[in-house]
């Protein structure tokens, strides 16, 4: 594999290692069930990248041999033309020659369906892996958004409304990095699925993902900011895996 392309392999086994640095400092944590569902969408992702990289070869040769007959039967209708006995009206000449362009019309609508039918099918696959990982970033999102830095300030009282979480200044740290580090994978993730795929819609989505990783990951730091502003960098800095 090229020094500049994505091991999928790799990805996968950095997934893992989060995981189970998730697993081991919060065991009881929702955020460690995310990282198993994205460990087996990572282990998935290199399996999918290959079948879309392989090319479908029944598809083909049964695309190739409809293009074929169309073209065949294009050609037995065009040397079955014969001139007309007498001369074209104007109108009539106008008639045959807007159906004539209405069937050129439609054979190469037909054509082009079968020739991007492959595309498609494979783009729909990559379409579908993706749209996961969208939902993956956005549950990580919905498990750090209530991890606030006052917490470790505990000024006020609690509403009661929800139960407090009892994290340290260093567990909650930790607790953000890792969501931080589980959305920029997910980004990771999306991109193994077109860097054999040239496909301009793929594309789009796996950018759409990234963008949303990286603005969800650009929230994340901000509170890490806040909280080692309050505790003061020495002591909130994470400072272990």
């Amino acid at each position: 594999m090229p020094m500049s392309a994505l091991d999928p392999r790799s990805i996968a086994h950095t997934v893992e290692l989060l995981q189970r640095r998730v697993e081991t400092r919060f065991p009881e944590a929702g955020l460690a069930r995310v990282a198993a569902r994205l460990v087996a969408v990572a282990r998935k992702a290199q399996e999918t990248s290959e079948w879309i990289d392989r090319p479908i070869l029944g598809l083909r040769i049964a695309v190739g041999g409809l293009i074929v007959l169309i073209a065949l039967g294009l050609g037995v209708t065009a040397s079955s033309l014969r001139a007309p006995a007498q001369s074209f009206e104007l109108g009539q000449f106008i008639q045959v020659l807007e159906a004539g362009i209405n069937d050129v019309v439609l054979v190469g609508a037909g054509v082009f369906f079968l020739a991007t039918l492959e595309t498609r099918i494979k783009r729909r696959r990559a379409l579908s892996a993706i749209h996961e990982l969208r939902a993956i970033a956005h549950v990580v999102d919905m498990h750090q958004l209530t991890k606030d830095p006052e917490w470790v300030l505990g000024r006020g009282t609690t509403t009661g409304v929800v139960t407090p979480h009892k994290l340290s200044s260093f567990e909650l740290a930790r607790y953000l990095d890792y969501c931080s580090e589980m959305l920029a994978l997910t980004g990771k993730v999306a991109a193994v699925y077109i860097q054999r795929f040239e496909d301009p819609v793929a594309l789009q989505a796996v950018n759409e993902v990234e963008d949303l990783t990286t603005g969800l990951s650009r929230k994340i730091w901000q509170k890490l900011m806040v909280l080692y502003s309050l505790e003061g960098r020495s002591s909130a800095m994470p400072g272990g895996v």
